[in-house]
């Protein structure tokens, strides 16, 4: 090893901590939104409701399984879990459940990351 590459003992000083449970929402939030089925769920319910922009819309379970094209158990079962890690709500009107985004500062900052990665993969494909 070269004098003036860092020993393994200083690059863990300078790498970055978080309490654990941080660590481990982190990595729920990632895992969660990592799955392609989750994240057009999250991407449906973040988007403003056409009358009004500044509300985000509440959607019915039925309704996001259609739009985005999985069957109704598979898509509660996805909304099951997104609730369960905080990232939605929902409530129950007689049989109808309908969800909205919990968090939407969290889920437009994962947007963004989305829109860079879109953009970046689009340069990818004009160079070659």
């Amino acid at each position: 090893m070269s004098t003036l590459e860092p020993s393994a003992e200083q690059t863990r000083e300078k790498m970055p901590r978080r309490p654990p449970e941080v660590d481990a929402y982190v990595d729920t939030f990632l895992s969660l939104v990592c799955d392609t089925s989750r994240r057009y769920i999250l991407e449906l319910l973040s988007v403003p409701d056409k009358d009004n922009n500044a509300v985000l819309p509440e959607r019915r379970s039925g309704d996001i399984a259609r739009a985005i094209g999985l069957s109704a158990p598979t898509t509660s079962e996805h909304l099951r879990q997104l609730a369960q890690a905080g990232l939605v709500t929902s409530r129950r009107e007689g049989n109808t459940v309908y969800y909205q985004l919990r968090n939407h500062l969290l889920l437009k900052a994962f947007q963004d990351l989305l829109d860079a990665l879109d953009g970046d993969f689009s340069l990818r494909l004009q160079r070659e």
